[in-house]
C-alpha cells in the first residue's frame, strides 16, 4: 500500500530542515532548505526563462559534490539576494566548503517572478531578500507551513493562487523521497473551470481535496488558460522545486532523479516547461539510509519522484489561503 512519510513533507527525509520566511506586504518570500551535514545535489532546467546561482558547479563533471542548502525566493533576479542571507547563517553556523582555513557554505538558488502580484515592492535602494534569506534559514525545523508561505507567498498560477507545495514518500524499497515546490506557472494546475486537479491520479487520501477527476470531463479541458498572456516575457513565471531522496546517490543518479520529477510538472500542470517559464528541478540525495538502491530501487525512486512532485505541486495550490489584494482566487473559495 502506497504511503506518505510521517509529515508528508520533503523534511521526511533525513538530513533536511526546511524555513520559510515573508512580508505579506511585499507578498513575497523565501524558502531555505538547508542539508546537515551536506548532501549531493544536482539540478536539471527545463523551462526556457531560468533566474538562478550556483547551478553550474551542480553539473556531475564538476568538483563541488554536496551542498550545505537551497533557496527557493520569490523577487525575480532581486530574489537571488536571499542565498545571500542563508549562507550568512551557515557561515555563522560554520559550516562549509573547506578551503585552507575557511569554510564556504555553498548554497545554489532559484526564483519566480512575483514582481506584479499584488504588493508594495517599492522597498528602496536594496531589495529585502537578503535578510528574508536569512531569516527562512534561521526558522528552519522539520515542521514548516506549505500554501501562501515563503517562496510560494504571492504564487499565482493561471486559474488559482499558487503556493508552496511538499509531500513525500515511501517505496517498496523502503527509501524515503520529498518534493518541495514553489508553484507559479504560466500555465494552470487546474483542469478547465473546474477545482479538479490534473495531478488527481497520484493523490493518496484527500491531501489535495479528494475530487478525483471529473467524469466526463468538461467541454474545453485541454484548452490553454495561460497567466499574463498580454506580458509574455522571459522570468514572468517559473515553478521551482527540489526532489530529496534518503538513499546513497551519486552526482549524475541525483540528476537523473531530478529529470524524472520534471515528468512531475507535466503531470501537474498544463502547459508546463513554456519559453516564458523558468523551470526547474534541484536533486538532493542524502545517503541518511547509507544503501546505495538497485537497479530496480532507482527504477521505482524515479517513478515516485514524478508522482510525488506532482502531488507536491496540487498541494502548494490547495493549501493557498485567501488575502483581499489576490489577482487570483485561492482555491478553497472555489464555486466549481
Amino acid at each position: 500500500m502506497s504511503k506518505t512519510g510521517q509529515r508528508n513533507l520533503i523534511t521526511d527525509v533525513e538530513g533536511l530542515l526546511v524555513g520559510n520566511a515573508g512580508d505579506v506586504q511585499l507578498n513575497s518570500g523565501v524558502t531555505a532548505i538547508l542539508c546537515d551535514p551536506g548532501a549531493t545535489a544536482a539540478v536539471q532546467v527545463l523551462g526556457g526563462a531560468p533566474g538562478t546561482r550556483e547551478t553550474d558547479l551542480l553539473e556531475p563533471h564538476n568538483t563541488v559534490e554536496a551542498v550545505n542548502g537551497l533557496v527557493l525566493s520569490g523577487g525575480s533576479a532581486f530574489g537571488l539576494d536571499a542565498a545571500t542571507g542563508a549562507q550568512a547563517f551557515l557561515c555563522e553556523a560554520g559550516l562549509g566548503f573547506e578551503v585552507g582555513p575557511r569554510r564556504i557554505p555553498i548554497v545554489p538558488a532559484a526564483i519566480l517572478f512575483d514582481l506584479i502580484n499584488g504588493g508594495d515592492k517599492d522597498w528602496g535602494r536594496y531589495p529585502p531578500y537578503r535578510e528574508l534569506g536569512y531569516q527562512a534559514a534561521a526558522n528552519a525545523s522539520k515542521d514548516f507551513t506549505i500554501g501562501s508561505h515563503g517562496a510560494g507567498l504571492g504564487a499565482l498560477t493561471a486559474t488559482f493562487k499558487g503556493g508552496l507545495g511538499s509531500a513525500s514518500f515511501v517505496t517498496a524499497g523502503g527509501h524515503t523521497l520529498g518534493a518541495l515546490v514553489a508553484v507559479n506557472p504560466m500555465g494552470s494546475a487546474t483542469i478547465g473551470d473546474t477545482g479538479h486537479f490534473w495531478a488527481a491520479l497520484f493523490e493518496l487520501g484527500t491531501e489535495f481535496g479528494g475530487l478525483g477527476m471529473p467524469s466526463p470531463m468538461p467541454p474545453g479541458s485541454s484548452d490553454l488558460r495561460i497567466k499574463f498572456r498580454d506580458m509574455q516575457r522571459g522570468g514572468a513565471n517559473t515553478t521551482i522545486a527540489v526532489i530529496a531522496t534518503d538513499a546513497k546517490l551519486t552526482k549524475a543518479e541525483t540528476k537523473r532523479l531530478a529529470i524524472a520529477a520534471h515528468a512531475g510538472f507535466a503531470r501537474a500542470i498544463w502547459p508546463s516547461h513554456t519559453p516564458f517559464d523558468g523551470d526547474l528541478v534541484f536533486g538532493l540525495a542524502t545517503a541518511a539510509t547509507g544503501r546505495t538502491p538497485s537497479t530496480d530501487e532507482f527504477l521505482d525512486l524515479s517513478a515516485a519522484a514524478a508522482s510525488t512532485m506532482s502531488r507536491a505541486i496540487a498541494r502548494g495550490v490547495y493549501a493557498a489561503s485567501p488575502d483581499p489584494r489576490d489577482m487570483m482566487p485561492a482555491w478553497t473559495t472555489r464555486t466549481s
